[in-house]
């Protein structure tokens, strides 16, 4: 008979109930913030942040010293979904963001055609 895994355990130890119930707070503030940039954005950020704190804290501290315990570790992080990563959008996700918007919104029929378009900061092409 082999050892028992952690994976095998199908009821939440003590520390993943008290994650979910952390997150499940999160997930709140994110509702209660929905429609408010700036403040999603500083959630954002400390959500970063503490993703940086666990990773080059603990769990950099907590990494088998071993090769063999090493591979092994590899080996489940790849079966159970690979690194956690936060993606960040990019500014050209936001511009082209923009410029669909801008597509939407229609043209008036006595729009001067001699007029210049504003250009979108950093995009560095005009619009016309």
């Amino acid at each position: 008979m082999r050892d028992a895994s952690p994976h095998d355990n199908p009821e939440p130890s003590a520390w993943e109930a008290r994650l979910q119930a952390l997150l499940a707070d999160v997930d709140a503030i994110a509702a209660d913030l929905e429609g408010q940039p700036a403040p999603l954005l500083t959630l954002l950020r400390q959500i970063e942040a503490l993703h940086r704190r666990i990773q080059d804290g603990p769990f950099r501290t907590s990494l088998p010293a071993d090769r063999h315990q090493f591979f092994t570790l590899l080996q489940a992080m790849e079966t159970s979904g690979g690194w956690p990563y936060i993606p960040r959008l990019q500014l050209r996700t936001f511009l082209d963001m923009l410029e669909g918007e801008d597509q939407e919104l229609p043209q008036g029929p006595n729009k001067d055609p001699g007029a210049s378009e504003p250009l979108i900061a950093g995009d560095g092409v005009d619009s016309k």
